[in-house]
């Protein structure tokens, strides 16, 4: 593979590209944006860390979808970002044409790329593009999983005061306020979580994951952009060295965990064909229950993006 485009040069998507170029895994990355000379100066600016940071991957701006013609991987990050008072779901109107419109215009230039979504609402954005683009399941992901457990590990580590490195998790559902961190799941270096922390610790730091996004936009103003430009990033290097890596990621459902036709955040291995598989976990019945009404949630706002004249 030797071509990753990112749509939108606002926070996270200069955040994706920078951090993409440092890993120095693909020839080229390309900027689009509707601000041209704005993608032009991102590009250009990290461009100019290459021989400070020692990467070759050549970073360039645009306007033009003609510039991403034969993208291997695009990262849409394209639409409004969250204010205060904003929920994931107030978004909906103006990202799902936006989304709809980017995918359109990156399969005019590019056969059969991979298209991992990170606009918001997620799990509705995620399927705008799918069905955008006409490109099979496996194909077409969001990225949120990554992010809200790496916020999840983040606390965790916080409050253990142990690095994050030894921390694994896993957390499901949508992204959003119902989404599902799994105690069950969650080990620091083997060891189960339940056993070093206390309950009511515990689930206040779940708490406080679910929240993650919302607390990082009181207190900038804005939505977050290093933690889910990285772990957009993460992603695509899983995918460009066909590592098989398991996260969680946004994947559409067919049965699976009792759902049907939405995406959802679910553990899934990452390869050079996108979802190399998805994996199905054996929840118990409050998990469960938790799952449901978090599909409940994300099925709420669907219904309304189908009412849409998009």
């Amino acid at each position: 593979m030797s071509k990753v485009t990112v749509v939108g040069a606002g926070n996270v998507g200069a955040t994706v590209a920078n951090v993409l170029a440092h890993k120095d895994l693909v020839k080229e990355v390309v900027i689009l944006d509707i601000k041209g000379d704005f993608a032009k100066g991102k590009a250009l600016d990290s461009y100019q860390q290459a021989s400070v940071d020692g990467f070759s991957t050549r970073l360039t701006g645009t306007d033009d979808y003609a510039d991403t013609a034969d993208s291997d991987i695009v990262v849409i990050t394209a639409g409004i970002p969250r204010k205060p008072g904003m929920s994931r779901d107030d978004l909906i109107s103006t990202n799902a044409k936006i989304v709809t419109m980017v995918t359109r215009s990156i399969m005019e230039h590019s056969k059969n790329p991979i298209i991992i979504v990170v606009s918001n609402p997620l799990d509705v954005m995620t399927y705008a593009a799918y069905k955008a683009s006409g490109l099979p399941k496996n194909r077409v992901f969001g990225m949120a999983g990554i992010l809200d457990t790496a916020r999840y590990r983040a606390f965790l580590s916080m409050a253990l005061d142990v690095s994050s490195k030894d921390i694994q998790a896993m957390l499901l559902g949508g992204h959003g306020d119902t989404m599902v961190p799994l105690p069950r799941y969650t080990t620091v270096s083997g060891i189960p979580v339940t056993e070093l922390i206390g309950e009511d610790e515990l689930d206040a730091i779940v708490e406080r994951t679910k929240k993650g996004g919302g607390e990082l936009v009181k207190l900038m103003g804005t939505s977050a952009w290093y933690a889910p430009g990285a772990a957009a990033a993460q992603m695509v290097a899983a995918i460009l060295r066909d590592e098989k890596r398991i996260f969680p990621c946004c994947a559409y459902l067919e049965g699976e965990y009792g759902q049907e036709g939405i995406f959802l955040g679910v553990p899934v291995k990452l390869g050079k064909e996108g979802i190399a598989e998805l994996m199905e976990l054996k929840l118990n019945e409050d998990e469960m229950a938790l799952m449901n009404t978090s599909a409940d949630a994300v099925r709420g706002v669907l219904e309304v993006y189908k009412g849409m004249d998009v």
